[in-house]
């Protein structure tokens, strides 16, 4: 059976979406461009996003202290040893939140990726407060001669959980930058944690049905971890009762449950995250590696005889 997005897996997977984009392979470089967020420097808050440890999640050529372009040209080095099939390149800018500060710094900095002939475009990472129409504009020019995609730290549409982890922003605000940014004519992605205090599994389902609604292209799942260095492990610590974990078998379930709600158009990218072992202060699933996350999911949506959006209604 061939699916909606014109390929046999049973999800709309980021891979295959990416081969028919380029017709290559693409790989990511991660760049750390030495922005913050305004929940740490004051402007909404202090302290940041109660999860939230950078430094689990960057490579180890990826440092603030590095000009974006010895980043890129290290990263291709090490993504050349690692996959020797990637020839072409997209700059992600991942750490904190990368449209904060004004257009002129946002150009130099980006202008520095797409000097390397090898970067086909951007990937943005950011905060829905944090986005300007000058800024899209911007953006949506750049798109024209390169693959430009703007992704929003959601993390969940609720705002209560939103305000308990120090987030800064309500859901309302990730809505409206989605549109606008939509309407602009360029690519959005999200990012969902599942597991956070408070919700409940039906909880999370229900953001299937919601973010559904929303003109995305991209989205991304991650598992709650508990990151040594946060303001969340030392909530964990104190009170681990509040706290409740999925197990492997369990988010394969709820995975599932999950993409059969959720609009067959968005590209899914990633289901679950993964830190080193050296960063976890919770409980994980141990040594599993995302590759052996994704073969479970598939395996499980092949037994079912099931596929992303089977349950979706508009």
């Amino acid at each position: 059976m061939e699916y909606l997005w014109g390929h046999h897996r049973r999800f709309n997977a980021y891979a295959n979406y990416f081969k028919k984009e380029f017709g290559e392979r693409v790989q990511k470089l991660s760049i750390d461009a030495g922005f913050t967020c305004p929940n740490r420097d004051g402007r909404v808050g202090t302290g940041g996003c109660t999860f939230c440890n950078n430094d689990a999640f960057n490579p180890s050529y990826c440092l603030p202290e590095k000009s974006v372009q010895q980043q890129i040209q290290e990263g291709i080095e090490f993504h050349q040893n690692r996959y020797r099939r990637a020839h072409s390149y997209l700059a992600y800018f991942q750490a904190y939140s990368n449209t904060y500060g004004d257009i002129d710094h946002l150009k130099s900095i980006y202008h520095q990726a797409l000097d390397f002939p090898q970067v086909k475009g951007l990937v943005i990472g950011t905060r829905p407060d944090c986005i300007t129409e000058q800024q899209l504009k911007y953006f949506s020019e750049i798109s024209k001669s390169h693959y430009v995609i703007i992704e929003y730290g959601i993390e969940s549409c609720y705002n209560s959980t939103l305000e308990r982890i120090n987030r800064g922003h309500t859901y309302d605000h990730a809505v409206k930058a989605i549109e606008l940014t939509h309407s602009f004519g360029l690519k959005t992605g999200a990012h969902l944690i599942f597991g956070l205090p408070g919700e409940s599994k039906n909880d999370m389902l229900k953001e299937a049905e919601i973010l559904s609604q929303l003109p995305l292209n991209n989205i991304k799942f991650h598992q709650l971890q508990i990151i040594k260095g946060t303001q969340m492990e030392n909530e964990y610590q104190k009170f681990p009762e509040r706290f409740k974990f999925f197990e492997l078998d369990e988010y394969v379930d709820f995975i599932i449950e999950f993409l059969e709600l959720l609009n067959p158009k968005f590209v899914v990218e990633r289901f679950a995250g993964e830190v080193p072992p050296r960063f976890q202060a919770g409980p994980g699933w141990g040594l599993i590696r995302n590759d052996q996350v994704l073969n479970k999911i598939e395996r499980e949506l092949e037994k079912r005889d099931t596929w992303q959006g089977r349950l979706f209604r508009k």
